[in-house]
């Protein structure tokens, strides 16, 4: 369970209660390396006596479990969240495993504690539920059946055990944050001791792997070693993101605003568009104002869709694009929220408009410019 994280384009599977359920492209790497640990070592070691064939079907049936499972884990986080209110946009499988995606930190530290103890006790129901069926079906199911079904049992104990660890953003860690925040009432000092914590646990594994790769594990090695710099750098990244909710909290986009803003004329052609905007302020979009109004956007994108030679003959309103809902956000709306919206919509820039007319232009790097400097006066 984790902040909305940003992914390099997700591809949406299915919906599960309302949930988006997608997987990152590193993931098919993942599931390939499952399937080929499961059918060339893990089932020939338990069970030396079946064919090739029976042991390929049983690490892609694995691999499917384990999939399975992953998603279930997460979804009782985002169930658990729901019930507290807090917005999840979905959840994603990548190369670690998976996350449910809040756009939020909890508001009290029991939602916190429901929300990441929720996933452990998951993952030990559904491994118990898997391992009664192969004790109670062990005389009757086939034998690559009740070796699939022990190994979900285990790996559903092994991913509760490890979630339990408490190294932040693991989701021991979320509950050792809460355990902190309730005893301090500082939502700030107990994600920093818990980031702390997950910091630890992953230079911990940073160093296993070393061992491992002097031992002449490679792929051991390799393995703990990102999943450490991972950890390390998740850790981080959401006790920065913590800060940034409180220096920005009730904080509106009004006051990042750069004035006056880059527009463009709707008359104009995409050449002088490209030669007097693009190449002058290397922005991706620009508003296209007509008088006061706004008109809508025209993105780098829509321009790269048109040929070059009809650049110099072809007009910037014919290549206009409504943007409103996806590149504007209210003059009153809070930093943090159009923070949220630029990682959702995977943009840097945002208008800030009022009554249809362009205020102003937020950028992600406004933002931050912004909350260094808080940061900066705050400690």
């Amino acid at each position: 369970m984790a902040p909305k994280t940003l992914f390099s384009n997700p591809i949406t599977l299915f919906k599960l209660f309302g949930f988006a359920v997608r997987i990152d492209a590193s993931w098919i790497f993942i599931a390939l390396l499952v399937v080929w640990a499961l059918a060339a070592g893990f089932f020939p070691h338990r069970q030396p006596d079946l064919s090739q064939e029976t042991y390929w079907l049983m690490g892609v049936i694995g691999a499917l479990g384990l999939f399975a499972s992953i998603i279930f884990h997460e979804l009782w986080h985002s169930l658990v969240a729901r019930r507290f209110d807090l917005p999840m946009t979905g959840i994603t499988l990548f190369l670690f495993g998976g996350m449910a995606e809040m756009d939020e930190e909890p508001q009290r530290p029991m939602a916190e504690f429901a929300m990441a103890i929720a996933g452990p006790i998951a993952s030990i129901v559904i491994g118990a539920v898997f391992y009664l069926i192969y004790s109670w079906g062990g005389d009757y199911l086939p034998v690559p059946l009740t070796e699939v079904l022990w190994y979900l049992a285990f790996i559903n104990w092994v991913l509760a055990a490890f979630n339990l660890i408490p190294a932040y953003p693991l989701d021991g860690g979320r509950i050792l944050r809460s355990a902190l925040w309730r005893w301090k009432g500082d939502l700030s000092w107990a994600t920093h001791k818990a980031a702390n914590f997950g910091a630890g646990f992953g230079l911990v594994l940073i160093l296993l792997g070393v061992v491992h790769l002097l031992a002449g594990n490679l792929v051991g090695g390799i393995w703990h070693a990102i999943l450490g710099l991972f950890l390390r750098s998740a850790a981080q990244m959401s006790y920065q993101q913590v800060l940034m909710q409180e220096s920005f909290e009730d904080v509106p986009v009004l006051q990042l605003i750069k004035q006056p803003p880059v527009t463009v004329s709707p008359q104009i052609s995409i050449q002088e568009l490209i030669d007097d905007y693009v190449y002058s302020y290397h922005f991706k979009m620009f508003p296209v104002v007509e008088g006061d109004r706004l008109l809508g956007c025209v993105t780098t994108r829509a321009v790269k869709e048109i040929p070059r030679e009809q650049w110099s003959t072809t007009r910037v309103d014919s290549i206009i694009v409504d943007c409103a809902q996806t590149h504007a956000v209210d003059p009153h709306t809070p930093v943090t929220k159009a923070l949220n919206h630029m990682k959702k919509n995977d943009l840097s820039r945002l208008m800030v408009v009022e009554d249809g007319r362009v205020k102003g232009i937020v950028s992600l790097k406004d933002i931050l410019k912004a909350f260094s400097t808080r940061r900066e006066l705050e400690e």
